[in-house]
């Protein structure tokens, strides 16, 4: 009697003591119709039980823009170079959302994902990679909410000047904040399986950065001694470029975006590498 003949290759093997830097990649993409179902349910679940709906796209940045208008255009009376200041603000505010909601986000992964992350297989990067994937779609509708609001001030004779150069570098823009987002919600996740309170400071030191990020006021009205120090905020160079494609006013420092650029890849290469070994160890410190 014939014996069946048996195929014993793996095609899959999971080693702990691999490289994980190198296979990475070619596991997110294999994972990618996993990524699109998380994308999915990031996207579609968040707002399914609440009233409003997807109209919390709108509303909050506006409110947020409306506030600043009102306290640092009118009662602070703080210059926006020119520029209308709601459309000065609201140009600030849905790129510092798109941050600032993949950070809180992303940083709380493996609190979150525990029950999941214990109990099977499966590329935890595919997580972070689906949450910024997800507020991608957040942003565009806020960002054609902006475009509404700019065509407005437009058609009414505010004097704006686009530059479509840096238009194009738009897209540039979004992934470098994305980067940005998920390097330091990679870092904080894996320092929160062994020390809980760094949650709850994410929220609290975002808002700080805020305030010392050009938002509420140009860099342009930065006194001279403290400029060096905004040109090391890595948020600075996109915010001042994104005013500058689509309001004409805005200052490109060079060594803004080169310091931008290192701290980034920087913490980049951190975020990995304490991502990588939490992964391995988290259920045994969580």
């Amino acid at each position: 009697m014939n014996t069946p003949h048996t195929d014993n290759r793996w095609t899959t093997v999971i080693d702990a003591n691999a490289n994980r830097s190198i296979s990475r990649m070619r596991e997110l993409w294999k994972a990618r119709d996993l990524i699109y179902l998380f994308v999915r349910r990031d996207f579609v679940t968040f707002y399914k039980q609440t009233i409003l709906g997807p109209l919390w796209f709108f509303i909050q940045p506006l409110m947020t823009t409306l506030v600043f208008t009102v306290i640092f255009g009118r009662i602070a009376n703080i210059p926006t170079d020119g520029i209308p200041p709601f459309l000065f603000y609201m140009s600030g505010i849905i790129l510092w959302t798109y941050l600032s909601s993949c950070i809180e986000k992303t940083s709380t992964i493996f609190v979150e994902q525990q029950a999941v992350f214990s109990k099977v297989y499966f590329p935890r990067l595919s997580v972070p990679v689906s949450i910024v994937i997800s507020k991608v779609f957040s942003f565009g509708i806020q960002f054609v909410t902006f475009l509404g609001f700019l065509a407005y001030y437009a058609a009414t004779g505010a004097t704006i000047h686009f530059h479509w150069w840096a238009i194009l570098a738009v897209p540039l823009l979004l992934a470098y904040v994305a980067t940005l987002a998920i390097s330091i919600g990679l870092t904080v996740s894996a320092l929160t399986t062994k020390y809980r309170d760094l949650a709850f400071m994410v929220t609290f030191g975002v808002q700080l950065w805020m305030y010392a990020t050009p938002i509420v006021y140009p860099m342009s009205q930065a006194p001279e001694r403290l400029k060096w120090a905004l040109a090391l905020n890595p948020m600075s160079a996109p915010i001042e470029i994104f005013r500058f494609a689509f309001l004409g006013n805005g200052q490109i420092f060079i060594p803004a975006i080169v310091a931008g650029l290192v701290i980034t890849s920087l913490l980049a290469v951190t975020g990995a590498k304490l991502f990588s070994n939490a992964e391995k160890t988290f259920v045994d410190t969580i």
